[in-house]
């Protein structure tokens, strides 16, 4: 990797994992937690009281208070946790973590966002996962904190369709598409000089396929859970899922030959899932299609598209209840509010083709480069410096 976070297709297979200092040695040991923070001062003390309630504790805890204009420090100091404010806003989540980098002398380093909630046993279940050197990167079962609105409440069946199938499908292949960057745990050498990739607007995900392409593994580990909290309003969802798919096309972009040569099993769940950003309008637009263009029965036809629609969603979902130990009927009444989110995915889903994968290519665009934020600011905060991180 070089030092200003680029990285061609070409890079030799063996550059991160010299860099990583994999070795025949046991687990490694030692966590500190590092937690970027902008104007979360409502959020944050539920994430540092579970950290402090950890059956395994960390070493540190380090709040980047990233330009803040509420009490974000204050309330970290408060819950004893180790602030370091940088003299500017940093401009992104990466390069916030990547502040309190240097300062971390310990074996794993785990990056929680401000408004995540981890269980007991959190840091407990990841550890063990890097007694195998060959691991750099490990993470656990997302699960939404609230289901309030109903952009929560369609990110939750989201996550439990998410983090009970296809995630466990793509760990027993050993190729995760993506260890989430909410709370995830690395191997601290493995992040080199370069820290957390600043090149696309989503480091978990540039991590996570760098790694793999470079020969060394990221875990999932379904018994760890974690807690986050989603936006509970359309106008952060979109800015958050416009992050996610921009974020997405931009390592497609970046990755793909590489991942083809070298990670296959990976390129496979890369071209399912453009497969099924191409595709979902047919399946959406089937109904209609039928009905109005070929002159199907109605009834008939909308019956079909939503018995295949249930056959499709229903079962993964009984199974995630069941795990989880969620009453089915309370995951049932949240399915209908997965169709407006779905919607929104792929709104963005498809814009972020355009612009990552047709505008950008041909210099017609630089692609999404400004990190926004998938929560509103308290109201302290919205009287205080602006930011984007």
């Amino acid at each position: 990797m070089r030092a200003d976070g680029e990285l061609s297709a070409g890079n030799g297979a063996g550059e991160l994992r010299a860099a990583s200092g994999v070795t025949e040695r046991s687990a490694a040991s030692g966590v500190t937690v590092i937690i970027p923070a902008h104007n979360e001062e409502e959020g944050l003390p539920a994430t540092l009281e579970s950290l402090r309630a950890q059956t395994l504790p960390p070493d540190r805890v380090i709040v980047v208070d990233d330009a803040s204009g509420d009490r974000t420090g204050e309330v970290a100091r408060r819950h004893g946790a180790e602030v370091m404010r940088p003299p500017a806003n940093l401009g992104s989540k990466a390069k916030a973590q990547n502040h309190a980098l240097p300062h971390c002398t310990t074996d794993l380093v785990l990056a929680v966002d401000a408004d995540t909630v981890l269980a007991p046993d959190y840091i407990e279940r990841l550890v063990p996962a890097f007694a195998d050197p060959e691991v750099v990167v490990a993470a656990g079962n997302v699960q939404t904190r609230f289901t309030r609105t109903v952009w929560e409440r369609g990110r939750s069946v989201e996550y439990l369709f998410g983090f009970h199938w296809h995630r466990p499908i793509q760990a027993r292949a050993n190729s995760p598409m993506v260890c989430s960057g909410c709370c995830s745990m690395f191997r601290r050498s493995a992040l080199g000089g370069e820290g957390f990739p600043t090149r696309t607007i989503v480091e978990d995900m540039d991590f996570s396929w760098t790694c793999q392409v470079e020969g060394l593994r990221a875990r999932y580990v379904g018994e760890a859970v974690a807690w986050a909290a989603d936006p509970e309003s359309l106008l952060y969802l979109r800015k958050q899922v416009w992050r996610w798919m921009a974020g997405f096309c931009q390592n497609v972009r970046i990755h793909t030959g590489a991942l083809v040569r070298r990670k296959p099993m990976l390129a496979l769940w890369v071209v399912v899932a453009m497969l099924e950003i191409l595709t979902a309008p047919l399946w959406w637009g089937a109904p209609l299609v039928l009905t109005l263009g070929l002159d199907r029965p109605v009834l008939p036809t909308v019956g079909w598209w939503l018995g295949a629609e249930t056959l499709f969603t229903l079962p993964p979902l009984v199974y995630a209840a069941r795990r989880r130990g969620l009453p089915l009927r309370k995951v049932l009444w949240n399915v209908p509010c997965v169709y407006p989110t779905k919607i929104v995915n792929l709104w963005y889903a498809w814009k972020a083709v355009l612009v990552e994968l047709v505008l950008v290519p041909l210099r017609l665009s630089r692609g999404l480069t400004v990190y926004e934020k998938g929560r509103a600011p308290t109201a302290a905060a919205v009287a205080g410096t602006p930011s984007t991180a």
